[in-house]
């Protein structure tokens, strides 16, 4: 009696399990790549962990269309073997919808043939023009950092008005600095202004005086240094040992606080285009940006106990688009992937996004600002 009695209880319990997962809906995962280690790792830190917090908030609020989010975040390390061989992954083994990153141009780069292969949305949180560019031949992936062409011709607006002409330029080896490179070359003459230096340095290089004295026995006006990680504020260093009294722009990729502090003193009065939210408590009422800014600061701030990044938002914004797009059309791939690539009007924390087939980035220059470092702080330059 006692065996019969156990057995059909065990019978029950497995019935009532299965029941359960039967009315539980399946989890839409969500796939993380970003550079959480390694010398960008003041990028892809706060990518991971915004992403998580928002991942966290949907969950509370019941998920997206009733089916809760799993998020599968893997850290590349700047390393491009690893960000393919986690793409891999999230699309073979963990069943990802959609991969947000990863957190750099090259290793964005080096995933996004294996996305556009298996069909799967990659939204990359790198600055390359040309991760999207074109549209046509990149069906897959979108991005939601500021292009680099975008980060140049702001930085050529504000040196026209100032009426200075003659720049050096200073970038790094990468991806991220080859194709800055490009377009500091190609815009150049749009704006009237002539590129009169033309120096490369190493992303791990530690001194970058011998370049900076090339460029010392220029006629620049201005030094161009685009780069990330730490080497941006060794250049900041060097220029200043050197006595080189013009001014010196730094790329959006260095718009963070933890430039400022690698910096130290030598930070003090360079210039950057960077997203709104450096300096959100100084745009007027009437940005459509400020409250999202705001917003996201504040949760920020709460879950993790530091200021939000720029580099951040763009995970923010990657998941919110994302969000939206599963919201519209569900799990089904194609349509997933035209819901993203019809965003319209959507008010992020790195601008307003308007994507189309012809544009998987959907930004304009309008979405950076000229700063300045003053203080030890970011403030408006314009």
């Amino acid at each position: 009696m006692k065996g019969r009695l156990a057995s059909l209880i065990l019978t029950l319990l497995v019935l009532a399990g299965s029941a359960w997962a039967q009315g539980t809906p399946e989890p839409y995962v969500i796939g993380g790549i970003f550079s959480i280690t390694g010398p960008a790792s003041y990028l892809g830190e706060p990518e991971r962990n915004t992403l998580q917090m928002l991942v966290n908030e949907y969950n509370a609020k019941g998920g997206i269309k009733g089916h809760p989010l799993k998020v599968v975040i893997y850290d590349d390390e700047g390393d491009v073997t690893k960000a393919r061989l986690h793409a891999e992954k999230l699309i073979q083994k963990d069943k990802a919808l959609a991969i947000i990153g990863p957190s750099l141009t090259h290793t964005s780069m080096a995933v996004l043939p294996i996305t556009q292969k298996a069909k799967v949305p990659l939204i990359s949180c790198a600055a390359g023009i040309e991760i999207t560019h074109p549209a046509a031949e990149r069906q897959w992936v979108f991005k939601t950092a500021q292009t680099d062409a975008m980060a140049v011709n702001r930085i050529y607006q504000y040196l026209k008005k100032q009426n200075l002409s003659q720049v050096a330029i200073l970038t790094v080896s990468t991806g991220f600095g080859v194709s800055g490179r490009k377009q500091l070359t190609e815009q150049a003459k749009d704006f009237g202004l002539t590129v009169v230096a033309d120096e490369v340095f190493g992303e791990k290089d530690t001194d970058m005086t011998p370049q900076l004295t090339k460029i010392r026995n220029t006629p620049a006006q201005a030094v161009i240094c685009w780069g990330t990680g730490p080497a941006p504020a060794i250049v900041a260093k060097n220029l200043k040992q050197l006595g080189l009294k013009i001014p010196l722009i730094q790329s959006h990729g260095a718009a963070s606080k933890k430039f400022i502090e690698l910096a130290g003193d030598a930070g003090e009065g360079i210039l950057m285009p960077a997203g709104k939210l450096v300096v959100y408590p100084s745009l007027p009422d009437t940005d459509p940006q400020k409250a999202v800014l705001k917003n996201y600061d504040e949760a920020y701030r709460r879950a993790f106990n530091a200021p939000a990044s720029s580099f951040g938002g763009y995970a923010y914004d990657a998941m919110k688009i994302l969000a939206q797009a599963l919201e519209q059309a569900g799990p089904d791939p194609d349509k997933l992937r035209a819901a993203i690539e019809n965003t319209k009007n959507y008010v992020g924390v790195s601008g307003v996004f308007n994507l189309s087939p012809e544009d998987h980035n959907g930004l304009t220059p309008e979405a950076f600002v000229m700063v300045k470092i003053a203080q030890g702080d970011f403030r408006l330059a314009e």
